[in-house]
């Protein structure tokens, strides 16, 4: 069963938002991202659709929550900065199809664990930008084979 990691679409600049950083919405772009996001992923038949409590993730894969008749389940295993909370969850979640949004600093220490304990091939050169997803699939006992879908335009 795969598990989708979800980077959280483009969000409005830092520098540019006045308010708490969680509630940074997505731009313009990134709402096209999440909606594209949505028609991309809606053939995995998710159980779950969970995400960083911060807005710019729960704004990305609404859609898909909503495509799927689902609800996205903010969890603070996924916010920025949670990377061993995140792995504890995506462990917890072997063998089940969910989708997890989360952060540009959580995705890679997640999949680069998952190389070193489980030994899945990320490619020669890896990479996780905003809106991108990793397909990681399990066996029952550990994660064996990881893809990346880039991100929509």
């Amino acid at each position: 069963m795969p598990l989708l990691l979800v980077r959280h679409a483009v969000a409005l600049a830092r520098r540019k938002w006045e308010g708490e950083d969680e509630e940074r919405p997505l731009n313009r772009r990134g709402n096209r991202q999440a909606e594209a996001l949505a028609a991309r992923l809606g053939a995995y038949p998710a159980e779950r659709v969970l995400s960083s409590p911060a807005l710019r993730c729960v704004e990305t894969v609404a859609p898909l929550a909503t495509a799927l008749g689902l609800r996205v389940e903010p969890d603070d295993a996924l916010a920025e900065g949670s990377t061993g909370a995140a792995l504890h969850l995506v462990r917890r979640l072997q063998g089940r199809t969910a989708v997890l949004c989360s952060h540009g600093d959580v995705i890679p220490r997640v999949l680069e664990a998952l190389v070193v304990h489980d030994g899945i091939d990320l490619g020669e050169r890896p990479e996780w930008p905003k809106g991108s997803t990793w397909v990681v699939e399990d066996d029952g006992t550990r994660f064996v084979k990881a893809f990346y879908i880039e991100p929509p335009t």
